[in-house]
């Protein structure tokens, strides 16, 4: 294609066009086609000048390649809010079947492990004081006989609840032994009364869990992860290489260049375009295949939601850029964006357990919108006919974000 433009360029069609009376469509054409091919000529120099300065520093490289995989791998474990083999301390005064039962219901379950049998108060104490254990069953005197006698018993249930989220779900799960021990214990005494099997009535109660049959949070919050190292590595990347040419001393020689300030922008943003959808190839290969998180979702999807989403990361980069004077104040800049909305997205906390003025305010944030379309992808499996309308948001705050960074650029290469 490029040669063909080439030879449009040249003299042959300046003898064509002096054939048939159309020289003056003809000559528009040619005008058209050399400043395509002058602009196509001016991007593709600077964008191989971007491409040989980011691959000659090994610590960018390090940066681009090996970075996202170690933080990957490290996030995919840690971000998990499962709670399994909690440290449990057992504190039983009563010292009967009943209690021995309960007991066994909680350390046969896959949530709790009893590591200390304590006899005193004190010993009670120090273990929650020094953080030993999140929890301690304490059953009182009398427990057994209260079950025997037909009556309530009372369990205690101390929690360190140092972490509150914690120790709710570690709550949640006492309680539903404690029920289904509760339950047991009454149909064998109506199994005993009634003098038959199932002569009382019950509800029996199924479950399902849809996209996320295992109730794993790692499928969850791995998305999440994919979003996260996208934002900053994009944002990072684009701050600082334009920002950089400004520390060197060659952002003069550009401004002096025969490139326009669009040409410029598209030279410098396209790379790490690229870099980034490659990266998401990366990493979304790595949660698939190392933590087996479904991908039920279009693949082609993904990576155009992603070149949508990319429009605000980079262009946020290079608003950054034109305000930053050195690379340590674009780091900063950058930093101060990524955490606030981060914790604004939906990664970590609900947006809809948030006041209702910092909601309003999330709508604003394009990482929300991304991460709902990639957890739609990789867990439900749907498409833009669902996910239209996060896509859409996506698109113009995008639009928005580049035109205003573009404009931004602009003032300041005419300073």
């Amino acid at each position: 294609m490029l040669y063909f433009l080439l030879f449009l360029k040249g003299r042959g069609i300046k003898r064509f066009v002096t054939e048939g009376g159309k020289e003056n469509k003809l000559y528009t054409l040619h005008f058209a086609l050399s400043t395509a091919v002058n602009m196509f000529e001016r991007i593709k120099s600077i964008l191989i000048k971007e491409f040989r300065q980011v691959m000659r520093d090994p610590r960018m490289r390090m940066t681009i390649f090996v970075t996202p995989l170690i933080q990957m791998i490290i996030f995919g474990y840690a971000a998990n809010t499962d709670v399994r083999n909690v440290p449990t301390a057992i504190y039983d005064l009563d010292n009967t079947k009943e209690s021995r039962d309960v007991i066994r219901a909680f350390t046969y379950s896959q949530y709790f492990h009893a590591k200390f049998y304590i006899a005193t108060d004190a010993e009670q104490n120090r273990l929650i004081n020094k953080a030993r254990v999140s929890a301690v069953l304490r059953f009182d005197r009398g427990f057994g006989r209260d079950i025997e006698g037909n009556r309530s018993a009372q369990l205690q249930i101390i929690l360190d609840a140092t972490d509150s989220n914690t120790a709710g779900i570690i709550l949640s799960y006492a309680n539903q032994i404690i029920q289904r021990y509760s339950n047991d214990i009454l149909q064998d005494r109506a199994m005993i009364y009634m003098k038959r099997i199932n002569a009382y009535p019950s509800v029996d109660t199924r479950d399902r869990a849809w996209f996320n049959e295992n109730l794993e949070s790692r499928n969850y919050y791995i998305p999440g992860v994919i979003a996260l190292i996208i934002s900053v590595m994009t944002l990072l990347l684009t701050s600082m290489s334009i920002v950089r040419e400004k520390e060197i001393g060659t952002m003069e020689q550009l401004i002096v260049s025969p490139l326009r300030p669009i040409e410029l922008i598209l030279g410098k943003l396209t790379p790490f375009a690229i870099i980034a959808l490659i990266q998401v190839v990366f990493i979304t290969s790595i949660g698939v295949l190392w933590f087996q998180i479904p991908l039920r979702g279009s693949v082609v999807f993904l990576l155009v939601s992603t070149m949508v989403y990319l429009l605000t990361s980079l262009g946020v980069g290079l608003f950054i850029s034109t305000l930053s004077a050195t690379q340590q104040e674009a780091m900063l800049s950058t930093f101060l964006f990524f955490f606030p909305a981060n914790l604004l997205s939906g990664f970590m906390y609900p947006i809809q357990n948030m006041p209702v003025a910092i909601q309003y305010i999330t709508y604003l944030n394009p990482l929300r919108y991304y991460l709902v379309i990639l957890r739609g992808i990789f867990l439900k499996g749907i498409g833009i006919s669902i996910l239209w309308q996060p896509l859409l948001a996506l698109l113009i705050i995008g639009l928005g974000v580049i035109t205003l960074s573009s404009l931004r650029f602009r003032k300041t290469l005419g300073r």
